[in-house]
């Protein structure tokens, strides 16, 4: 098993759990035993679920919020969790959001922040975490991708960017900690029915209509698979047949002409001029 055994003194530090996939991937750890550190911006979510996993699973949970785009808020971790005489086994790093339309209308501050969120925020607690893991010889990370890692994205195109470059750092890093007792596994769902659109700019509508019924898959599924494959130590997880079926045909494809497609069908960019 990939997934190391639960222990008093170690945690599953999920961030972006204070809904979605984050909130169901904290169920699916606490199921099997594991004490969990919830970290996200809204407490009041957090607290919420803390209440929930703690009371209907009996594990050890706690509460950690703060900004992911803040650099000393997240180099803060490591003492904080010492202070509770925790180290982290597992880490999730979920937290992520999108912005919408095209790059010509962006707003410079939303779009560095998702960033900050979504590449360096992957970046630096990966780093700050996995010095420890390797050097107790175990530990697990799951880093949060997308399908749309596979292809370009216009009317998302720094989202698409930065699941691309997890996808790739997640690769290359779960090749360096070969032999270590530590594993990686990048998960890359496809749509998902979350808060995640509404935050975006769509509307239900829009993100409904944007792709076929078949591919959407609800949080819980997502989770369930994603942490069954962090157990069996799996490099990508794809939940759905359907969107690994359209993960295959978007490696594979020519990407400019499927840009100029995308962009054609793009909620975000319909009467942009």
């Amino acid at each position: 098993m990939a997934l190391p055994p639960p222990s008093p003194t170690t945690t599953a530090l999920v961030t972006g759990a204070s809904s979605g996939i984050g909130a169901d991937l904290a169920r699916e750890l606490a199921a099997r035993g594991h004490g969990l550190t919830l970290v996200a911006r809204r407490e009041d979510k957090l607290k919420a679920l803390a209440a929930e996993l703690h009371d209907r699973k009996g594990v050890r949970t706690e509460v950690v919020a703060l900004d992911l785009t803040d650099p000393t808020a997240r180099g803060g971790l490591p003492a904080t969790l010492a202070e509770r005489g925790l180290s982290v086994d597992v880490l999730v790093n979920n937290a992520g959001f999108s912005t919408t339309g095209p790059v010509y209308r962006s707003d410079r501050e939303r779009e560095m922040a998702m960033i900050r969120t979504d590449v360096e925020a992957v970046v630096d607690l990966c780093s700050i975490f996995l010095p420890g893991m390797v050097e107790r010889g175990r530990g697990a990370v799951l880093n949060v991708a997308s399908t749309a890692a596979f292809q370009p994205l216009p009317g998302q195109a720094g989202y698409g960017a930065s699941k691309a470059f997890v996808l790739s750092y997640s690769r290359s890093v779960r090749a360096e900690l070969r032999g270590t007792g530590v594993t990686l596994t990048v998960l890359c769902p496809g749509p998902v029915r979350t808060e995640f659109a509404e935050t975006a700019g769509f509307t239900t509508e829009e993100s409904e209509s944007s792709l076929p019924e078949i591919m959407w898959l609800p949080a819980a599924e997502v989770a369930r698979v994603a942490v069954a494959g962090l157990e069996q130590g799996k490099v990508v997880v794809i939940p759905g047949l359907a969107n690994r079926v359209g993960a295959q045909f978007a490696r594979h494809a020519p990407h400019q002409a499927l840009a100029g497609f995308l962009a054609g069908q793009h909620p975000a960019l319909k009467n942009r001029r």
